[in-house]
């Protein structure tokens, strides 16, 4: 028992599963905060952009039951675009980082590239 225990740690650690499970726990909580923004927030303000009445069941009918339900796909494409602005937006407000600095800089007299914290340009010799 004990080395069934020790292989399924290994097997954890080394295929990362941990890492994974805690990706899919991560995304939907963010899946519930992009749901909560867009149903709470962005669909009524949208409510009032869209067309009156109850456009998301209109259908096209055909045969008996059957039907194509193009204002339900509408629906869809349009909830669709909207959780994918609000990822994109969250993602790169989460994620952006600021630009590094760079490593290196232009000598004043020749114009030779030199690294950031030199005191001596190497192609002129003069002072930075």
């Amino acid at each position: 028992m004990q080395k069934t225990a020790t292989e399924f740690r290994e097997f954890l650690l080394k295929q990362n599963a941990v890492a994974l499970a805690i990706g899919v726990i991560i995304g939907a909580a963010i899946g519930k905060v992009v749901s909560g923004i867009v149903e709470d927030v962005l669909m009524p303000i949208l409510g009032l952009a869209l067309p009156a009445g109850d456009w998301r069941n209109a259908q096209f009918a055909l045969s008996g039951q059957n039907a194509i339900k193009y204002g339900d796909l509408a629906g869809r494409l349009v909830d669709f675009v909207i959780i994918a602005l609000v990822v994109f937006f969250l993602t790169r407000a989460l994620l952006e980082k600021p630009a590094p600095a760079p490593a290196t800089k232009a000598c004043p007299e020749c114009l030779e590239t030199i690294p950031a914290a030199a005191r001596k340009c190497r192609a002129c010799a003069s002072a930075v």
